[in-house]
């Protein structure tokens, strides 16, 4: 499934073109990409018709979209060069998107012709030069849309990363941890849970409970950049190591938000219809019985190798990734 920088690409998208517009009308093509509102599919479209988007929110790998059954007001403050209303409703509810393996959120207009697989269409208030409709689309219906009610942030922090930031988070996502890339990131706080899991350091990275929005890939991809094994013991950890592969983390998941994300799977498209392409750079993952770039700029010879971990794959570099006499998985 999309990866942090995969939903983040989808939020700065999807935020430029559905931020302050109206949803007007709802078509349910699929009613099994509502699975997850339980209420069904004409609660769905009832709550969602006159319901103005707010902002478009991510923490980890949720995303979703506060909203408002209020008009915009008139007026307001400039804040960071934006026209900010006084008066903007605190909002109680949220779209909630789930992209699943395949799930696409597409900005179209009228007239372009409908997806094959093209499950929810949500046709928006009209802005000038701005397709008027969100369509959902997704061959494999693994994702969906749902609503949800907004809770308090348990750290009194945002919710997530959004153009204007409340201390709020979709219930189904108040779970999970910060992510790297938030601001409200706390690496201390990190790094005290991290040593008391007595785990290793992959499984401790993939706990959304832990950090979000790491995920297999960009994992891997930290871990070769810090010269660490998926296997180290967690409550062997220096903070330095911690540092260390917190920062790699950050580093390889922002260059991925620069090359678009990484698509190893073609259903996978952005907002506006364009894949990613961050997998061309990748140093480790799917680069089974090839050189380690890192090793060959130093004049070593060193494959890496492919190993299974929790149903998955891990992939390392044997020399500058030495397995841990006292590894754990």
């Amino acid at each position: 499934m999309p990866e942090l920088p995969e939903v983040e690409v989808v939020r700065r998208g999807l935020v430029s073109w559905v931020r302050g517009r109206t949803i007007t009308s709802v078509d349910v093509l699929d009613p099994r990409s509502l699975r997850r509102h339980a209420l069904g599919p004409e609660d769905f479209a009832g709550n969602l018709e006159g319901a103005r988007v707010l902002d478009v929110v991510r923490r980890g790998k949720f995303l979703w979209m506060p909203l408002a059954d209020t008009p915009a007001p008139s007026g307001g403050r400039v804040l960071s060069g934006q026209q900010v209303p006084d008066a903007e409703p605190v909002p109680a509810v949220a779209l909630m998107a789930h992209l699943g393996m395949s799930g696409q959120l597409l900005m179209q207009d009228p007239g372009v012709p409908d997806e094959k697989h093209l499950k929810v269409r949500l046709r928006l208030s009209p802005a000038e030069g701005m397709p008027e409709q969100l369509r959902f689309v997704d061959q494999r219906i693994f994702g969906g849309l749902f609503l949800t009610s907004l809770v308090p942030t348990d750290d009194g922090g945002p919710g997530g990363l959004a153009e204007t930031p409340l201390p709020l988070i979709a219930e189904e996502a108040s779970h999970i941890a910060r992510d790297p890339l938030d601001p409200w990131f706390s690496f201390d706080a990190f790094y005290r849970r991290l040593r008391a899991r007595k785990t290793g350091l992959k499984r401790a990275l993939l706990d959304q409970g832990l950090v979000s929005g790491i995920g297999n890939i960009y994992a891997d991809e930290a871990l070769w950049k810090a010269q660490l094994h998926f296997a180290r013991p967690t409550d062997t950890l220096r903070r330095a190591d911690a540092q260390r592969v917190l920062d790699a983390a950050r580093e390889v998941m922002t260059d991925a938000l620069t090359a678009g994300g990484t698509s190893f799977d073609s259903l996978y498209v952005n907002v506006n219809g364009a894949s990613g392409y961050f997998d061309r750079s990748l140093n480790a993952y799917g680069r089974e019985g090839r050189e380690c770039k890192r090793c060959a700029a130093a004049g070593r010879v060193s494959l890496l190798k492919r190993e299974q971990f929790m149903n998955r794959s891990s992939y390392t570099c044997p020399v500058c990734q030495p397995r841990p006499r006292n590894g754990r998985w």
